[in-house]
């Protein structure tokens, strides 16, 4: 099916996601000493000493760890850390660099892992441990492993004053050399609720994904289910590939996650998750990803900014269980609109960022034609029929994560039962394997007045241009018979119309719009003699934004 359902406009905003993965910090730690595990509440495996744990095993244990959670009452976590270090501001919190020389695993294997110092957003750090020769050990706080610069250089004769396990570390990221031989370049960070970010080679951080989202633009507000507690497995000393293990907890749900973190080209994660419910869900939200769309060449708004466009990802691309590509180009909406596409079983979707075109942002340091697109492909599991959702949020600002993606499915979740979900999420450039059809590159819209027109039409009547370029539309000859299919829920169309440019590759589609009123939905493909030449564009126009 190729219908998105418009869900909601103009929901309360309380509770979404504001954290963007260009804001960051990027001081950490590098190694833990370790030490023997010692049974803890949360997430010891077995209370009895173990030397014969593989990572299934390990796994397995987690699994059931959480499914024992979820039938206990939830208990939020309770910070220890001293006023000092949850009262830290962004600037004094990034000037708390780890020191490489510290890094898990330094000089050992291909793989090193660093950690971020609790404090400022992160005021409930995660427990860490490692699985080494089938033996687990905890990894320790010591604030050696930390350089304490500019502002924070006062925190740390404060910090060595406390009891180390009240400190813990706020998270991770892994190092793996995907540019060259000589650098370890950091290729995913694990850090604040259950977010981690993920980079291949060439990119920089952008977008974010999730284990899990729950209640995600509801009138109720939105659950962040968060890791609580993380196994490193101690990859061999030239492995390319890591698993780790982390346990989820949050009012509602429970889980069990084995990531397996494939370096290389594209940072692939095969994701294992296992869900319990401890309360019914609203609303879950399965693979989400979390980004940012401030303006780009859709936006009509008046942006001060010398950048043309500023944006993480700029689209939605969806390939439904049918075969069918389609691509809804991201806004950032005058309120919130939630959209879905349904379907059942898709074969994948991501947020993407298809314009790699520096000439486009101008900005030097964001480079945000090197960000990284995300795409989910689902392997095995609890998926059926549902939906991809897609959430965008008014924003002013690039620090605000403004556009969430996950899928819902349809059955809904209640307290007592579980789900298990498989999938891979691998980093892409602008397209992904198996995207062969000619792709919607780029549309504009504007006022569809005549020059020089005695008494012009309102603003709300538009003229929509979307060019399409690439698989069987490269080199075709202009006389060919190409046509647009169009299907809009709200208006009018007139002068529909496909043109080729000048450059022999790139095919347009033309055509005004009267919305008469209401938000339009729209999707546009080019075919020739009944056959699919395109992939399907789609987009949400609203009159509110004029």
């Amino acid at each position: 099916m190729n219908v998105w359902h418009y869900l909601a406009l103009g929901l309360a905003c309380a509770g979404l996601p504001v954290a963007n993965a260009q804001e960051t910090p990027s001081g950490g730690t590098d190694s833990a000493p370790a030490r023997a595990a010692e049974q803890v509440p949360l997430s010891s495996p077995d209370p009895s000493p173990r030397e014969d744990w593989t990572p299934q095993a390990l796994f397995e244990h987690v699994v059931e760890r959480a499914r024992k959670l979820a039938d206990g009452d939830y208990q939020a976590p309770q910070s220890r850390l001293p006023a000092f270090l949850k009262e830290l501001d962004h600037n004094t919190y990034s000037d708390i660099r780890f020191r490489p020389e510290h890094a898990l695993w330094r000089d050992d294997r291909l793989f090193e892992v660093q950690f971020f110092h609790p404090g400022f957003l992160y005021d409930n750090p995660v427990e860490m441990h490692v699985l080494k020769g089938g033996r687990i050990e905890d990894l320790a706080f010591d604030p050696g492993m930390f350089e304490y610069r500019g502002e924070s250089a006062s925190l740390k004769e404060k910090v060595e004053k406390i009891d180390p396990a009240k400190l813990g570390f706020a998270g991770f990221r892994l190092h793996y050399p995907v540019n060259t031989p000589d650098y370890k370049d950091e290729i995913a960070v694990f850090l604040g609720a259950s977010y981690f970010r993920l980079a291949g080679r060439g990119q920089r951080y952008g977008l974010s994904a999730r284990g899990l989202a729950v209640d995600t633009a509801t009138q109720g507000g939105e659950e962040y289910p968060a890791f609580r507690a993380f196994w490193l497995v101690r990859p061999e000393p030239n492995a390319s590939t890591m698993t780790l293990l982390a346990l989820l907890d949050s009012p509602s749900v429970t889980g069990a996650y084995r990531f397996d973190v494939h370096a290389g080209r594209q940072t692939v994660v095969d994701v294992d998750a296992r869900l319990f419910a401890r309360e019914d869900v609203g609303k879950l939200g399965v693979a989400p990803l979390t980004s940012m769309f401030l303006h780009g060449e859709n936006s009509l708004e008046d942006f001060d900014d010398y950048r043309p466009e500023a944006h993480d990802s700029d689209g939605l691309l969806m390939n439904t269980s049918s075969g069918q590509w389609i691509r809804r180009p991201l806004s950032n909406p005058p309120s919130l609109n939630v959209t879905q596409l349904r379907d059942t079983n898709p074969r994948g979707f991501g947020l993407m960022q298809q314009d790699r075109d520096f000439e486009h942002y101008l900005d030097l340091d964001a480079a945000y034609q090197r960000r990284p697109s995300l795409w989910v492909e689902p392997r095995e599991g609890d998926w059926g029929e549902g939906g991809v959702e897609l959430v965008q949020i008014p924003t002013e600002r690039t620090i605000h994560d403004n556009i969430v993606s996950y899928w819902v499915p349809d059955t809904p979740f209640k307290a007592g039962q579980s789900r298990h979900y498989r999938y891979r999420l691998a980093t892409r450039d602008a397209t992904v394997p198996g995207e062969t059809l000619g792709r919607a590159i780029r549309m504009r819209n504007g006022w569809a007045a005549d020059p020089g027109q005695a008494e012009p039409p309102p603003h709300t009547l538009r003229r929509f241009i979307v060019d399409f370029r690439g698989g069987e539309l490269a080199g075709l000859d202009a006389s060919q018979p190409v046509q647009a299919d169009l299907n809009v829920s709200q208006g009018k169309v007139s002068d529909l119309s496909v043109r080729p440019l000048p450059d022999g590759d790139t095919w347009r589609a033309m055509f005004t719009l009267d919305p008469q009123g209401a938000s339009a939905d729209m999707q546009l493909s080019l075919t020739l003699r009944g056959q699919r030449l395109t992939e399907t564009w789609s987009y949400l126009w609203n009159p509110d934004v004029l």
